[in-house]
């Protein structure tokens, strides 16, 4: 419940890395967010700071990134931010991670085309037949409009 909910705006700064995994698919890739501010001397946009992110997706999510996001195109992340620190080689690293419930193309600044991957067909056993709302066709009585009773 307590969880930081973002959405990033950026461009994938490495190639996706897809894993298969004990707990199903998995990809990661970084993501570069580049702060934009106007310099109202020079009337320019210039580039700010930039943050990088890793950004992780799980099951068909991570296939469908591994499948669609390159180098340098401009995506929308949303997702769960988690930050790590860590001490390696006797340095403290920290990291910022997302972990993504939803990746797309940034329509602002380019096209895409969206195509849905169909769901592998399970053989599933209804416990109840669907019932068959259809009026059967030698059922006449069913097919008479109703008459009007008259009023005297």
């Amino acid at each position: 419940m307590n969880e930081t909910i973002i959405g990033v705006v950026g461009n994938v700064a490495t190639q996706p890395v897809f894993r298969e995994t004990s707990n199903g698919p998995s990809a990661r890739f970084r993501l570069a967010v580049t702060a934009r501010y106007l310099d109202r001397e020079r009337s320019e946009w210039k580039d700010g700071h930039t943050n990088f992110f890793t950004v992780w997706a799980n099951r068909q999510l991570a296939a469908n990134v591994a499948a669609c996001l390159s180098v340098g195109e401009p995506v929308v992340v949303q997702g769960r931010l988690k930050i790590r620190t860590e001490v390696n080689d006797g340095k403290n690293w920290t990291s910022a991670d997302i972990d993504a419930v939803a990746i797309g193309h940034d329509m602002a600044r380019g096209t895409s085309m969206f195509r849905r991957e169909p769901k592998p067909e399970t053989a599933s056993v209804s416990a109840r037949p669907e019932p068959n709302w259809e009026t059967p066709v030698g059922d006449t009585e069913a097919q008479q409009e109703p008459v009007a009773a008259a009023v005297t």
